[in-house]
């Protein structure tokens, strides 16, 4: 079991107890207004079947982020395959998910850093990039402090939604390995 711990977090695969708390994460209105809709359990058990699966295919995961202090789980954060129909496609991206009451803390920038940090070493990524809607201003901060860069030509309609969605445009932000290592 790959396991990633930073300062206040652990970064894991999913286990059954998270079915519950994700579910519920996952239909909060705050955390659904950058995201397409709510998940069904069926959608939940998927993806974390989907993670731990990917974990073991290609040794990383969007992996469960749970308090050190207290075994709670707040989300996700890690690195995810996309291969999608994009110009960009096939990539590595990252990506966090937290509720809302977790939001403002540091949390995904704590948890993406050390996802960074693995990607590129020891997993030996050369490049990692991470999409969201223009609007998604916090998102986005997360991705600026941990060193990313906006594509500004990157911009593009998210494959899984309709051209015509209000959140089918997304922003591109982009990190390689040699970046990082300058800073």
């Amino acid at each position: 079991m790959r396991l990633l711990k930073t300062s206040r977090l652990i970064l894991r695969p999913w286990l059954e107890k998270d079915k519950e708390p994700f579910l519920h994460m996952n239909q909060d209105n705050k955390v659904l207004e950058f995201l397409a809709g709510p998940m069904s359990q069926e959608q939940v058990n998927d993806f974390m079947e989907y993670q731990n699966q990917q974990l073991k295919d290609r040794q990383y995961m969007l992996w469960a982020a749970e308090l050190q202090e207290t075994g709670e789980l707040i989300g996700f954060i890690g690195l995810n395959y996309f291969d999608k129909p994009a110009h960009f496609s096939p990539a590595v991206e990252i990506g966090w998910r937290l509720g809302s009451q977790y939001w403002g803390l540091g949390y995904a920038t704590e948890g993406a850093l050390a996802s960074l940090e693995y990607g590129f070493n020891p997993l030996g990524l050369d490049e990692i990039v991470a999409f969201t809607v223009p609007d998604n201003l916090r998102s986005r901060n997360v991705m600026e402090k941990i060193g990313m860069v906006h594509d500004e030509e990157g911009s593009f309609a998210h494959p899984r939604l309709d051209p015509n969605h209000k959140l089918s445009q997304h922003v591109l932000y982009r990190v390689n390995a040699l970046d990082k290592c300058r800073k």
